[in-house]
């Protein structure tokens, strides 16, 4: 499990979407970000069919999570 406690892009309260983490500012779990890009969606698929979340929100939690598994970050 990812530590999200450092990622400012994402926020978590108990009373929001069940305590999961979403992107900060909306109701939009971090973890639909990854089912669909599991799934085959594009980063712009995934920003058209979710509007309230930006490109930034969105690079910071790959970046988050490529660091926090020990990958090298893209340039």
């Amino acid at each position: 499990m990812l530590d999200w406690t450092t990622c400012p892009a994402v926020e978590r309260h108990p009373e929001k979407v069940s305590g999961a983490w979403v992107f900060r500012k909306t109701r939009v779990p971090v973890s639909a970000l990854f089912s669909n890009l599991e799934g085959g969606a594009t980063i712009d698929e995934f920003l058209e069919w979710f509007p309230g979340v930006s490109r930034e929100q969105v690079n910071m939690v790959l970046e988050h999570a490529s660091r926090s598994l020990g990958d090298p970050v893209p340039a």
